[in-house]
């Protein structure tokens, strides 16, 4: 390794993906591939970005996509503009958390057996954190998360990865409610393989 790299960055252990297989014979879901074509509406959507739109420096604030994705939650769900953010892929968006929102004096738990990058971005942004055993099946206990006067901060995947095993909406509140000083993040990468979205309970609890 580099003698100029940082102190902190000589510490770290490389974050290492799944496979990642060549003959594009297989349908990757772990990586969210989409075994359809894009939508005809995307394509003309991008084909039109051109001449004036193509030569000038992107919104920073990517209002319009945010409000794009404000409108199609608030039938349902109440969501506001305010509350949406964008990044370069869902990782962009757990750096920032982990650094915005899940880092206090008090330990920030997830699961033992979850998504491997968080213990990478625990020791990135110096966060103290604490691995919670997974049930004999694999499920989360929603019982381990419970001791609030410990927990500085919550995160894990619904459903859980790689176990694929997902908590109800019933369940995770009983971590809301139980922890209301600390921010609990549902990392909802998957949750369109098996999971209830907990976009519903965004304006119930404000952790």
């Amino acid at each position: 390794m580099s003698k100029f790299w940082s102190a902190r960055t000589h510490e770290l252990d490389p974050y290492t993906p799944g496979e990642q297989p060549q003959d594009q014979q297989y349908i990757k879901l772990n990586t969210n591939e989409n075994p359809y074509p894009p939508s005809p509406l995307a394509i003309a959507a991008m084909q039109e970005a051109s001449g004036e739109s193509m030569r000038l420096y992107s919104d920073p604030n990517a209002n319009v996509l945010k409000q794009s994705i404000a409108d199609f939650y608030a039938a349902e769900y109440g969501i506001e503009f305010n509350q949406v953010f964008v990044g370069n892929s869902s990782d962009e968006v757990l750096a920032h958390a982990f650094a915005g929102i899940l880092k206090h004096e008090k330990p920030l738990l997830f699961p033992d057996i979850s998504y491997s990058f968080y213990p990478s971005y625990c020791k990135l942004f110096d966060i103290s954190s604490k691995l919670v055993p997974l049930a004999e099946d694999f499920t989360i206990n929603t019982q381990d998360y419970l001791n609030a006067d410990e927990n500085g901060a919550i995160v894990f995947p619904n459903p859980n990865a790689p176990t694929g095993i997902a908590l109800s909406l019933a369940e995770i509140e009983v971590i809301l409610k139980a922890n209301p000083d600390a921010p609990v993040l549902i990392d909802e990468a998957y949750v369109d393989f098996g999971a209830e979205t907990a976009i519903e309970l965004v304006n119930q609890y404000p952790n």
